[in-house]
């Protein structure tokens, strides 16, 4: 399958899991001749993503994602612009990123208009302007179809048997095996998988171009590219030792780097460039991005140390306010203009949080409240997701009484991660008039964003506490319907209409009428996905 699912994995290496199971893909047809349409990719895309959403290495952090999108969305806005995403592809396609927990470096696009991108991926870029050159990378490979041509160009084998052995190979990439690999691809597809691991040569060139004038529509530099080429050509001399199968799904060549570099060159000079705010968010999400792609002790205790040491030495009587403050006023403190030093905190404080040791990480982020209040900030978004760690970590210690301060005093953005951290807040207050309040505002979300597990699951914990059991059933099984897992949907909803039978308190007769829909129209998906064998 054309190169990224030249992904190097979206599955976890620990269960292999396509290896043990065989997957049920729709079928694509046998021949060559056979037309892999745009409703055959999208089918396809969401079979694979039902897969990966599984994962426990799919990642859903409002606040990366959020990130993520603020990049993305542009590129995907210029790609409307320059009719590469036309009114065929528009409604079927999602154009949608996802995060995998992942320490090596990659990014990789799927049928039907998903990208995966790594964590490792986003701590590497020092720009904003270089993760969105790989953003526009790959969403090129899926405006320009080349995922589709490489699966048409491949039809003379089994597809059902191409996706399956895919996602095995995918697997085993993520564990790092040789010997793993060569296992999944055993048997007569060998070859023909492994060729369809890498998009060709004048593919990545094709996006390499679009990707470039997808940046510049986009208000991104351009130069970005150029860039985050010269960090991928000095890991391949480094030599490859599996930390960047970026580079084994996107090779660099000679020919194409200069290709690309003599076309940035001749583009007209762009205002694009990120300035000192832009950078100083950009650096406290590659912060959040390294603590979290690596769940190891030791590797959030380096980064916790690191912020420790960053701190000055309080005296013995000084407490966690002093020492802030000691460092808000210290010439070594970091500025707005030194943003890598706020990172170390920001990062030390959040790995504290990991590993739940709260009073280190309740200091560490004092400091950034501290100086957040010391600081002629130019940026309101690295005020807000300064603000939204230190609500995170108070929550996290049990006082919502201390993150009320902070939710109140951010702005309401409309952001899914200021709704979400709105909604644990609600959920850990417990206060009626909050827990109504924040249920109402997940509920005009959700009527706009019926595929956000995360919201689903947020409104279930509050139907819960406000006495609605039956409300809270039926978002458990909208939240399973939005992973993609049908069969756990239609149960909960039977659950449900048990629940109604049985009768009792909390039982609203609405809610009954749309479980009743909502079961009656789940069945027919899981119905239809059995007729096209892709599931059970």
């Amino acid at each position: 399958m054309a190169g990224s699912l030249g992904l190097s994995g979206a599955l976890a290496p620990a269960t292999l899991q396509a290896q043990a199971d065989p997957l049920r893909l729709p079928s694509l047809g046998e021949s060559a001749s056979d037309e892999f349409n745009l409703g055959a990719e999208k089918r396809l895309g969401e079979q694979i993503m039902r897969e990966i959403r599984r994962d426990p290495d799919y990642l859903d952090d409002p606040q990366l994602l959020d990130y993520l999108q603020s990049v993305w969305q542009p590129l995907v806005q210029a790609a409307r612009t320059r009719g590469d995403i036309g009114p065929d592809s528009e409604p079927l396609f999602p154009y949608e990123p996802f995060l995998v927990r992942d320490r090596s470096v990659n990014a990789f696009a799927l049928p039907g208009g998903f990208v995966g991108v790594h964590l490792a991926l986003i701590a590497l870029t020092a720009s904003r302007d270089e993760l969105a050159s790989v953003l526009a990378h790959e969403l090129s490979h899926i405006t320009q179809r080349h995922i589709a041509r490489g699966i048409v160009a491949s039809q003379r084998s089994s597809t059902l048997g191409l996706a399956a052995t895919i996602l095995a190979v995918l697997a085993a990439s993520r564990a790092a095996s040789v010997d793993l690999t060569q296992a999944a691809i055993v048997g007569g597809q060998a070859a023909m998988v492994q060729s369809q691991l890498n998009f060709s040569r004048d593919m990545e060139r094709e996006a390499d171009r679009n990707g470039i004038a997808l940046m510049n529509g986009a208000g991104f530099a351009p130069a970005g590219m150029a860039a985050m080429f010269e960090k991928l050509d000095q890991a391949n001399r480094l030599n490859d030792n599996s930390s960047y199968p970026y580079l084994r799904s996107h090779p660099l060549t000679t020919d194409r780097i200069g290709e690309a570099r003599q076309r940035i060159d001749n583009l007209p000079r762009s205002d694009a460039a990120m300035g000192d705010d832009g950078q100083a968010l950009h650096t406290l999400m590659r912060a959040r991005a390294r603590v979290l792609m690596d769940g190891g002790a030791l590797a959030l205790r380096r980064l916790q140390d690191a912020a420790v040491q960053a701190l000055p030495a309080p005296s013995a009587m000084a407490g966690a306010a002093q020492a802030a403050s000691a460092m808000a006023s210290s010439p070594a403190a970091p500025t707005p203009h030194s943003a890598e030093r706020w990172a170390v905190l920001y990062a030390g404080a959040l790995a504290s949080l990991q590993l739940r040791e709260m009073p280190t990480a309740q200091r560490l982020g004092q400091a950034l409240l501290a100086h957040m209040a010391n600081t002629p900030w130019p940026s309101p978004d690295v005020q807000r997701s300064i603000q939204r760690l230190a609500a995170e970590l108070a929550l996290a210690a049990g006082r919502p009484d201390a993150a009320a301060p902070l939710l109140a005093a951010l702005p309401a953005d409309g952001s899914r991660a200021g709704l979400l951290l709105r909604a644990a807040w609600a959920q850990a207050d417990g206060t009626p008039s909050v827990l109504r309040d924040s249920a109402d505002a997940l509920q005009i979300w959700l009527s706009a964003h019926r595929s956000d597990a995360g919201a689903w699951l947020a409104l279930a914990q509050h139907a819960q506490r406000q006495g609605q059991p039956l409300r809270a059933v039926r978002a458990e099984a909208e939240a399973r319907a939005a992973l993609g897992d049908l069969r756990g949907a239609i149960d909960r909803m039977r659950a449900g209409q048990q629940m109604v039978q049985r009768g009792g308190a909390g039982i609203d007769f609405i809610d009954a009428s749309v479980i009743d829909a909502r079961l009656r129209d789940l069945q027919a998906q899981r119905r239809e996905l059995q007729r096209a064998g892709e599931v059970e």
